[in-house]
């Protein structure tokens, strides 16, 4: 458990909106290129890509190299070879069927009326095209049609594709119990393998079944002949038996429950399956692509009690070595990484106060490794008010023949505010230093005073100054 924990220690919101976002992506891929070679490819890609990953960590150059070529090169087959396909899904007329319209399969199909429909149309030669789709949905592939929504009937079929119907020359589409729609215009085949008797109805359906894993049934008009195309193979149908065995191999004797459920199963697991997947390629990037950088943070102090003050601190910043995805490292604020250490329950004098990980804030995604120091010596002390006489502070001498007979500070004392521990040994507060070397003659100097530590404060901040009074020293003679 602990283990898990740690390997997402590291996780932010953004990490597991581009989680499911890529997992939405790939499972739509599964969804618009289920049952085709084109899903076969990208599985086969992937597990080149696992191949390359695993090349990676056992240190195996030359194989990471090699693999790395090989995906390359099988991204461009793919595109190249499966154009066709590709083209198909991306020129899809509906937004829906693209981003999140499930193809249904064909369930409880009554086989029986479809049987007898086409043996009826063969019988008065009557020239037909009937799809059932199976796993892929087709509203990518084919173009116009009639939304029709009937109940499927031996009556309506025929009557669909009768000599001089409106939408006779289309295909009809039948999805479970209903005929969806009729006068759908099919994609024909490029294909030069088609024997040449075949017309527009079976290059129609050859091209669908090309695209899709649909089943396909075509009535010669001309002769009068039954084909059914299935998984670009070709059927020649003599009788009703044979037909019934071809289509309820994929479109018969399931109930609509059953079906579903099936369905359903089958979605959820891919939906899984690319969340895994892509939940174990952040763990790669995240973990496997870890940079070290080290931070020098200030230690900010909180809940200090009124009446004290810091005297001292053995170090007013905190050096942090922290671990994390490069472009994370990279875009590190300064203000977003945070040391605060509890004042409160310290003590006057001398306090050690030990930095964990708890008092340490860092930005979602960046671990903490290591800090130095990770002790601090802090002296607290309470605040007192003192008053302390000022002394003037004399460097240099004055000229030759003079003599400095009175200096009086004004005022002559101040009130300092610090810790009773600062001022307990302080007896008087000096000036800064005044210079002698340019004093020739009596005045009043503005000066500033030293206040050592620098914790100790004026209680009132008025100016301050020295007056003097210089004169010539007696002659002996």
């Amino acid at each position: 458990m602990e283990t898990l924990l740690d390997l997402f220690s590291g996780f932010r919101w953004q990490d597991g909106l581009d989680i499911l976002l890529n997992t939405y992506i790939s499972f739509r891929l599964y969804v618009l290129f289920r049952g085709t070679n084109v899903i076969r490819a990208l599985l086969t890609i992937c597990v080149l890509w696992a191949v390359s990953q695993t090349a990676v960590s056992l240190g195996l150059i030359i194989t990471n190299w090699a693999m790395q070529g090989i995906i390359t090169v099988a991204a461009l087959i793919v595109i190249i070879v499966f154009r066709n396909e590709i083209s198909s899904v991306l020129q899809t007329k509906s937004l829906k069927s693209f981003f999140w319209g499930i193809p249904q399969h064909q369930f409880n199909t009554p086989l029986n009326i479809i049987i007898e429909s086409v043996f009826e149309l063969a019988r008065k030669k009557i020239g037909a095209l009937i799809v059932l789709p199976l796993k892929q949905g087709l509203d990518s592939v084919v173009q116009g049609g009639i939304p029709i929504q009937s109940r499927l009937s031996q009556e309506m079929l025929v009557s669909i594709f009768w000599p001089g119907s409106p939408l006779h020359d289309g295909a009809a589409i039948i999805q479970g119990e209903r005929i969806t729609s009729a006068g759908v215009i099919l994609p024909l085949s490029k294909s030069k393998e088609l024997p040449s008797f075949f017309g527009t109805r079976h290059r129609a359906a050859s091209g669908l079944t090309e695209r899709t894993d649909a089943l396909v049934i075509v009535v010669s008009e001309e002769r009068g002949e039954i084909t059914l195309f299935k998984e670009n193979q070709t059927h020649t149908i003599h009788n009703r038996l044979a037909l019934g065995k071809l289509l309820k191999e994929d479109a018969g004797d399931d109930s609509t429950s059953k079906g579903i459920r099936r369905q359903t199963i089958e979605l959820v697991a891919a939906g899984l399956i690319c969340l895994v997947c892509f939940t174990g390629i952040w763990l790669s990037f995240s973990k496997g692509m870890e940079t070290l950088a080290t931070q020098k943070v200030p230690v900010e102090f909180i809940n200090p009690d009124q009446r004290m003050e810091i005297i001292s601190s053995s170090a007013s910043s905190v050096k942090l070595l922290i671990s994390g995805a490069r472009p994370l490292i990279n875009a590190i604020k300064p203000e977003q990484i945070n040391i605060k250490l509890n004042l409160s329950q310290s003590v006057v004098g001398s306090n050690k106060l030990t930095i964990t990980r708890e008092n340490v804030l860092l930005p979602p995604g960046i671990r903490l490794k290591s800090i130095e120091p990770s002790e601090l010596d802090i002296t607290l002390d309470t605040l007192v008010e003192k008053e302390l006489p000022v002394q003037p502070q004399w460097s240099g001498k004055l000229p030759k023949g003079l003599v400095m007979t009175e200096a009086t500070a004004n005022p002559s004392t101040v009130k300092i505010i610090g810790g009773g521990l600062a001022l307990r040994d302080i007896a008087t507060i000096f000036t800064e230093q005044i210079s002698l070397d340019t004093l020739t003659e009596s005045g009043t100097i503005r000066v500033a005073l030293v206040l050592t530590p620098a914790s100790l404060r004026l209680k009132r901040k008025d100016p301050f100054q020295i007056n003097y009074l210089i004169s010539k020293k007696p002659s002996l003679f």
